[in-house]
């Protein structure tokens, strides 16, 4: 608390667009009716429909495969998650060598260590979140493997079929949704780092990285070939 009074006006709007950008387009793509055109809502469809060929097939060694196709590369960014926050945890503890180089850079300005190390804290918490994220998706897709292990074979249309259907697509959406947080908060972490070098470049780096996340949600050809659109 001790470093807020070496936040300037342009410090505080700088942050409030920050979390306005992160917090708004989480809103927009996970909840809004504007918003359900986008990659994560429409793959949710997908998942459903995966649900309803897994349950007809005797031999699941495929969806098997895919599942841990899909922890792998949650694992992976988890762990890399671990280094990235080791490594800030570190910077903190060098703050007095950072803030030397860091008055070297252009567009730096003049600082002090409270205030850098509330702009480390701000990229720190980007990645504790997405590190939370990550390990909670992880957790869930192993709930789906055990789904898919006690699955019943059948077809959709009876209601115990179905309701297992709804079960495995409904933890597979929750998985892959704490994932997709996890990444947001990647982007958004690296707009965090943007703070170090002017409080305009945090504003600036976030409204480009929700510009960037939009087009990649809702104007992609991923998405264009989901929704089988020529």
């Amino acid at each position: 608390m001790h470093a807020l009074p070496h936040l300037a006006a342009v410090d505080w709007l700088s942050l409030a667009i920050f979390f306005v950008c992160w917090a708004g387009y989480a809103w927009f793509s996970e909840h809004s009716q504007r918003g359900a055109g986008g990659l994560i809502r429409t793959s949710q469809a997908y998942r459903l429909a995966w649900a309803s060929r897994m349950v007809e097939r005797e031999v699941r060694i495929t969806d098997s495969t895919l599942i841990g196709n899909l922890m792998s590369s949650v694992s992976f960014y988890a762990n890399t998650t671990i280094y990235i926050i080791a490594g800030l945890v570190a910077a903190l503890g060098a703050a007095d060598q950072l803030l030397g180089i860091a008055a070297d850079l252009p567009f730096a300005g003049p600082g002090n260590r409270e205030l850098l190390e509330i702009k480390l804290m701000l990229v720190l918490g980007s990645f504790v979140f997405a590190y939370f994220k990550f390990t909670w998706s992880l957790r869930q897709f192993n709930l789906l493997s055990i789904l898919v292990g006690a699955a019943p074979a059948g077809t959709a249309g009876t209601p115990e079929i179905d309701a297992f259907i709804r079960r495995i697509a409904g933890t597979n959406n929750l998985a892959g949704d704490d994932f997709n947080r996890g990444i947001r908060a990647y982007y958004f972490g690296l707009a965090a780092a943007a703070w170090l070098l002017h409080p305009l470049l945090l504003a600036l780096v976030a409204i480009s990285v929700t510009v960037v996340l939009y087009r990649r949600d809702y104007r992609s050809p991923a998405l264009a070939i989901l929704n089988d659109e020529h």
